[in-house]
């Protein structure tokens, strides 16, 4: 059995000029994911966790009480340590410069959704943590500027992300590959359980929220449409699997093969998913695992940023099924 632990050492030694820090953000990232898997699972046996704090993100969604713990939990854990320069989350107005020596003197800066899914908690569904680490551009020795925060994602050095579900996982990428990592509760440890994962270039799942169809545009329809066709060359009709959580939709289709859709709608025209904190990492992670991500024309990961929170529409899968997706957007509009 390899540990995370062994595994980031193992890797760090074939960056000849590796320092650490990188290998220390991945440390505090499992430190905070053993500490919110902890609280998830006794979130039934006390009302401390549960239901919504009262309070709302800058986007106008209600958090819920377990966004803001995670939230909290992963800021902590980084200022601790030491390693990063900066912090911006879903959860927060505006990024948090670690404005202490070691922190002016850092090479990183790490946006996350500390807790995707969070609605789904009090029934129980399982939901996950996004994180995305970028090497700053802004003088070393100096405090973060926005600037650090708003490049496109082909500069990111790591992404992953960690779902608390039947069993808590870990998976991450340095743009050498994609691997997974079981946690063990009674050792305590992340396990190596799913070494160098590939998506499948053909899926049999398409996730998308058909409730909202009506708001979709023609393009989109057009490809629920396709999907639904009975066509047996080509494994047709593709099974409908939607969770609500983008952590947990996506892990299966990087598992089992399958597209996650989350479009433009009439009354969300930029798209809802956030282009920083959830489609960046989750389009660097596909592309490492051989998938693709677009806005439904445009790579993700080659969009420029112009706002900290701003919203994408987001098409991420086996290759095959984006590559369709675009094809009839292009055609009927999307």
């Amino acid at each position: 059995m390899k540990t995370l632990g062994e595994f980031i050492v193992e890797r760090q030694a074939e960056y000849p000029g590796a320092t650490g820090e990188l290998s220390g953000i991945l440390s505090s990232i499992r430190l905070s994911a053993k500490i919110i898997h902890r609280d998830i699972n006794r979130a039934g046996l006390t009302q401390d966790i549960l239901g919504v704090s009262g309070d709302e993100n800058i986007q106008g969604e209600t958090q819920m009480k377990l966004d803001v713990f995670a939230n909290e939990t992963m800021k902590k854990a980084l200022i601790a340590r030491g390693d990063v320069a900066g912090f911006a989350s879903e959860e927060d107005d505006t990024f948090v410069a670690f404005d202490t020596e070691r922190g002016r003197n850092a090479k990183y800066i790490l946006m996350t959704d500390p807790l995707d899914g969070s609605s789904n908690i009090d029934v129980n569904v399982s939901v996950g943590t996004i994180f995305s680490i970028y090497k700053r551009v802004s003088p070393i020795g100096s405090p973060v500027t926005m600037d650090d925060f708003l490049q496109p994602g082909r500069k990111q050095v790591a992404a992953g992300y960690v779902t608390y579900g039947s069993s808590t996982m870990l998976v991450y990428t340095t743009g050498n590959g994609v691997n997974g990592f079981t946690y063990d509760p009674s050792l305590g440890l992340f396990i190596l359980s799913h070494p160098n994962m590939k998506m499948p270039y053909e899926g049999k799942y398409y996730s998308i929220n058909e409730g909202q169809y009506l708001k979709f545009p023609d393009g989109v329809k057009k490809f629920i449409k396709f999907c639904q066709e009975e066509d047996k060359p080509t494994g047709r009709p593709y099974s409908s699997r939607y969770i609500g959580s983008l952590v947990s939709d996506f892990h299966r289709n990087l598992l089992k093969g399958g597209i996650y859709i989350y479009p433009t709608t009439k009354s969300h025209p930029n798209g809802k998913l956030r282009l920083l904190y959830e489609g960046n990492p989750m389009a660097f992670l596909a592309e490492q695992a051989g998938g693709m991500a677009t806005d439904g024309k445009n790579a993700i990961l080659d969009i420029k940023p112009t706002e900290l929170h701003q919203r994408v529409p987001f098409f991420v899968g086996s290759t095959a099924m984006v590559k369709k997706a675009g094809e009839l957007i292009e055609a009927f509009g999307g």
